[in-house]
């Protein structure tokens, strides 16, 4: 109960103090407000951007690798005319890698062309991608089906000229009833829509997705196109095991069968590249990373003027009060009470600052965006009030330390 009163008496003195000297205290917590709010506004940003890169790249998978000609670069130099004599993946490495490979939950190859326009009847569907995958291509990259079904194994093995297609392809062509059973023509050819995928939404990248695309069998795309070593690339790939984290085994399997198809000698290079998502990720990471620093710096600019902002008014609070400190401490104050009274002030002081740098931080939240959603999370919550505690306890702990030892009887006699 003591401290309870102590709290509920230290938060009465620093209401009193805020109400006698508003103009005064707005203008010194107005740096712990920029300050905080330049902070957690870049960390909200920056978690906002983050995420919706990393769901932007949903579409590579994950755990997964990519047997590719082509290696993915996040920097440096990059020799393409030694890529570029690189054979294509084919699709009989697919079947030696799907025959043999045994540290994957799954291996598929797949192909696809931009540019197509989708018809059916009056109506068209312009700048389409068409993918053709193997069956088990759902095993290596979610495909979420809303209607209808996937194709199956009889269909993949026939050639048929069955398709899934896209929200955003669905919608156009068919904008008052169920694509499902349907058809449609593309390249000359007529297709029969077995399924339809589930919206995903636009991506940071501005890539096409899966709303703007068709999907069919590779053994139909490789009828359709020259898909092959010296024609249309395709990529292979392998889904990791769960309990293989890292992907080591199955990189040096891969690896391994891949130079053995390819009849490479052991001191040959090799002439495939393994590619992951993970390499692409460290390299958002990473610049991620250097963003919140600077908005650390940045911020922290501002926390400091903020910080001695607060001091200040905490030097004057004990030169006012301090015929006041006397009299409490001639009547049996200790010296604890009088030091704990000022630095809650402080951080009261502090906190109401930061608290409203993050109230401005969570009214940006609420403007629309068509790009991305901007969320304020409880952790940068959490992170900017306890910055502004940790703020305000610094500020305010030598007026707090000055005030406690002061002597009573010279305390009182002071006007």
């Amino acid at each position: 109960m003591i401290y309870l009163r102590l709290i509920a008496e230290s938060f009465r003195f620093a209401w009193q103090a805020l109400r006698a000297n508003l103009l005064r205290t707005i203008l010194s917590l107005l740096g712990v407000t920029i300050g905080i709010f330049a902070i957690i506004s870049v960390f909200t940003l920056v978690d906002s951007l983050e995420r919706n890169v990393r769901d932007s790249m949903s579409f590579i998978g994950d755990k997964v690798i990519y047997v590719q000609k082509w290696p993915w670069s996040t920097g440096g130099s990059y020799p393409w005319w030694k890529y570029f004599q690189r054979p294509e993946p084919t699709e009989r490495e697919f079947r030696q890698l799907e025959r043999h490979i045994t540290n994957s939950n799954g291996v598929a190859i797949f192909s696809s062309k931009g540019g197509n326009t989708f018809k059916q009847s009056n109506n068209s569907y312009s700048d389409a991608d068409l993918m053709g995958v193997s069956y088990d291509y759902p095993k290596v990259s979610e495909v979420p089906i809303v209607e209808g079904r996937y194709f199956t194994p009889q269909e993949a093995d026939a050639a048929r000229n069955v398709m899934v297609i896209g929200d955003e392809v669905a919608t156009t062509l068919f904008p008052f009833g169920n694509p499902v059973g349907q058809d449609l023509k593309v390249a000359g050819q007529k297709f029969t829509i077995v399924g339809v995928i589930e919206k995903q939404g636009e991506n940071m990248f501005g890539m096409p997705n899966m709303d703007q695309m068709g999907m069919i069998p590779y053994s139909t795309f490789s009828k359709m196109y020259d898909v092959g070593p010296d024609g249309m690339g395709s990529t292979i790939a392998l889904k990791g095991r769960e309990d293989d984290p890292g992907l080591l085994e199955l990189e040096y399997e891969t690896r391994g069968l891949m130079r053995n198809i390819r009849g490479l000698r052991p001191r040959d290079e090799d002439n495939f590249a393994m590619n992951r998502p993970e390499m692409i990720q460290e390299a958002i990471g990473g610049f991620f990373q250097v963003v919140g620093l600077a908005g650390w710096v940045i911020g922290g600019f501002a926390i400091l003027v903020g910080g001695f902002g607060i001091a200040n008014i905490m030097f004057v609070s004990v030169k006012e009060r301090t015929n006041i400190i006397g009299i409490q401490k001639s009547l049996g104050a200790k010296n604890y009470f009088i030091l704990f009274q000022f630095l809650f002030e402080s951080v009261f002081l502090s906190l109401l600052g930061g608290g409203i740098g993050i109230l401005l931080v969570f009214l940006l939240t609420l403007i629309p965006q068509d790009m991305m959603k901007i969320t304020l999370s409880v952790g940068n919550i959490i992170l900017g009030l306890g910055v502004s505690a940790v703020i305000g306890m610094l500020s305010g702990i030598i007026p707090a330390v000055m005030a406690s030892n002061l002597d009573p009887v010279i305390a009182i006699r002071s006007k």
